[in-house]
């Protein structure tokens, strides 16, 4: 075939540790051979965000919002231990995390399904999609430890200096913890419309849980966004596609997600989506297959893997180990950014491709090729292990007999 012509770039944003490995091989393997793969590259190595003070993150994100698709490498966040091993300025913040911001999207989760790596919750049939709203609640927290006996009071000062103020609680000798957490009625509102654009793009129901009936001021303004911007803005669009919005209490979602086959996007506030996604993706099989996109209210899109690094495997790979490691959901997180490039340029040929290379994947794992993670809990018999480059090369096979 001859190679597919791009129009315009993908952001680009390269990444650390194992899965930079990896991306290269995807690259080199799965993607330059068969396209004209136009990007606007940016390394976010920890090393080069240290080298620029962080500024290559911010570039990046700027360049998502012009071009309006990005796919990116998982990157390291630093901790204590990061700060000695690569000798940086200050503890960065997480990439994803100003990434987020600067585009104020929210962020969807997806397990990919395949035959041979079963769900453990056994009535699941259809990915289950979390929604993570992904500003505030404990993410930007105040906190403060109390060492013995005071009052701790919620205040807000306006503008023209009125104080409001309201009692947390009145400590004892022995103290405790306190914290405040926050967020902000543009973000909930920008969270609600990307639910329902992804819920309306996807054409499946939306669900959305909160404990409103404790929390009645907090979780209710998220629930009265919901439901007032559902009414106003969705609901005839919902009722012409055949979908549904669905609330309730957020424990009253969790039984009803563990009840159901799946099909379903369930959105959830920033911390309860970063709890029940690594659920949803431990409960499909594997992390490594969980896709990820950040989506904004203005219809840009960011794609990456929903894991980490994987840095056991980066270091087996810097001794000369050879590693099995899954590329499963980086290959996805290319394929979605050459779908949605495809869609929004008018060039059908690139968001086939990319749907092949997806069903490539998928139809190597199911005839039994591996890596080794999931021939831990494949119910396939007799899988063939495959070291990280092997298995892309594997899918590259198959990929080629059916183009």
């Amino acid at each position: 075939m001859d190679k597919i012509i791009m129009k315009t770039p993908i952001v680009e944003m390269d990444g650390d540790e194992m899965t930079r490995i990896l991306w290269k091989m995807i690259k080199d393997e799965l993607l330059l051979p068969f396209i004209e793969l136009k990007t606007e590259y940016y390394d976010l190595g920890l090393k080069h965000r240290n080298e620029t003070d962080d500024k290559v993150t911010r570039d990046s994100a700027e360049a998502t919002a012009k071009y309006g698709v990005a796919v990116k490498c998982a990157t390291i966040t630093p901790n204590a231990a990061r700060m000695s091993e690569y000798n940086l300025k200050e503890m960065w913040k997480s990439p994803n995390g100003t990434i987020r911001a600067m585009l104020n999207g929210t962020v969807f989760r997806s397990p990919i399904i395949v035959k041979g790596i079963e769900p453990y919750v056994k009535n699941w049939k259809k990915p289950i999609t979390i929604a993570r709203h992904a500003y505030g609640d404990i993410y930007l927290n105040s906190e403060m430890r109390i060492e013995g006996p005071g009052k701790a009071e919620l205040v807000f000062t306006a503008p023209d200096g009125t104080k409001t103020s309201q009692l947390i609680h009145e400590f004892d000798e022995n103290g405790g913890v306190v914290q405040g957490v926050h967020n902000c009625t543009g973000s909930i509102e920008a969270f609600a419309r990307c639910c329902f654009n992804y819920a309306l793009d996807r054409r499946q129901d939306l669900w959305f849980g909160a404990k409103d009936t404790i929390s009645k001021k907090y979780d209710h303004h998220f629930k009265d966004i919901f439901n007032g911007i559902y009414e106003k803005e969705y609901k005839d669009k919902f009722e012409a596609a055949g979908i549904e919005f669905f609330y309730t209490l957020i424990d009253d979602i969790v039984a009803r997600i563990m009840r159901s086959e799946g099909g379903m996007i369930w959105a959830c506030k920033n911390y309860d989506g970063d709890v029940m996604s690594d659920m949803v993706s431990s409960a499909f099989g594997s992390l490594a297959m969980m896709t990820s996109v950040l989506v904004s209210p203005s219809g840009v899109y960011e794609y990456e893997a929903a894991h980490g690094t994987v840095q056991r495997h980066y270091y087996q790979y810097l001794e000369g180990k050879e590693t099995s490691t899954n590329s499963v959901a980086t290959i996805f997180a290319w394929t979605g950014a050459l779908k949605k490039r495809g869609e929004l340029d008018g060039i059908p040929e690139l968001s086939d491709f990319a749907s092949k290379l997806e069903k490539a994947t998928i139809d190597t794992i199911e005839s039994g090729k591996m890596t080794k993670d999931l021939s831990l809990i494949t119910t396939l018999d007799s899988p063939t292990v495959l070291n990280s480059l092997d298995f892309i090369k594997a899918i590259r096979e198959t990929l080629e007999a059916g183009l």
